[in-house]
């Protein structure tokens, strides 16, 4: 595949070229597999519950060190009480804390809940923002929280790296990165711009119940014939059918 090169701006303003990136999958390589993917979940969905953007900041902020299935079973009762930013620092630290506190760190995170809805309530009139620059500004939202927000609650396409994708584009060498930053980089240079909002989903599925971190599952992948992996165990995909629609919150 040809090398593709995006452009950052220096400190001083000016913009130049990154180093380039030459993906070991041509353009053919990467229409099929997410093709694939596509016919695999024609509808991906994220696995945190929640009922506007402000419940799915909360919900994702909470995520980190954390099961999807864990922050459901905390967040069911908490949002039932609190789905706005108000409600939320009604409610208070303290007992935001009980509703949460099988959540790991969630001491920390009932801090960063309520400093979160704070400053929605005081700089942004109570919604939250859409811009990644914005979203970050919010206590316990780095930029995978933000890219999250921004495709999920508002149709913005972006590449949100967790472990998942992070692990994916290192072991298949589809974006290959010492950071999670260098990944979403590459991933978001080489994704076909029509699979691209669903990528992110994608990848994640893929890894949590496919390509799994202690032993990817080979024999079940879609893509075994296209992956690099020296990891690979099988060379033959698993036959491409739709998968029963996802129970999210399971």
């Amino acid at each position: 595949m040809k090398s593709t090169t995006s452009t950052v701006k220096t400190s001083n303003g000016a913009a130049r070229k990154k180093p380039p990136f030459r993906s070991l999958y041509s353009k053919p390589e990467l229409e099929e597999m997410f093709r694939r993917f596509s016919i695999q979940r024609p509808e991906p969905k994220g696995e945190l519950e929640h009922v506007n953007p402000f419940t799915l900041v909360v919900a994702v902020a909470l995520s980190a060190q954390a099961t999807d299935a864990g922050v459901n079973k905390a967040t069911r009762a908490l949002f039932k009480v609190a789905d706005t930013p108000e409600k939320m620092l009604a409610l208070g630290e303290e007992k935001v804390r009980d509703y949460i506190k099988t959540i790991g760190l969630y001491r920390n995170k009932a801090k960063n809940v309520i400093a979160l809805s704070q400053m929605l309530v005081d700089r942004f009139g109570g919604e939250v923002p859409r811009t990644r620059e914005e979203l970050v500004l919010l206590p316990g939202v780095g930029r995978k929280t933000a890219n999250v927000v921004m495709s999920m609650a508002f149709g913005i396409p972006t590449m949100a790296v967790d472990t998942h994708i992070f692990r994916i584009g290192n072991r298949i060498r589809l974006a290959p990165g010492k950071t999670p930053d260098e990944v979403e980089d590459k991933l978001m240079r080489i994704i076909p711009a029509h699979y691209l909002f669903h990528a992110h989903h994608w990848l994640i599925l893929h890894g949590r119940y496919c390509c799994k971190a202690r032993k990817p599952e080979c024999e079940r992948c879609v893509i075994a014939d296209l992956c690099r992996s020296p990891e690979k165990t099988c060379d033959i995909p698993a036959p491409l059918v739709e998968l029963p629609p996802q129970q999210i919150g399971e």
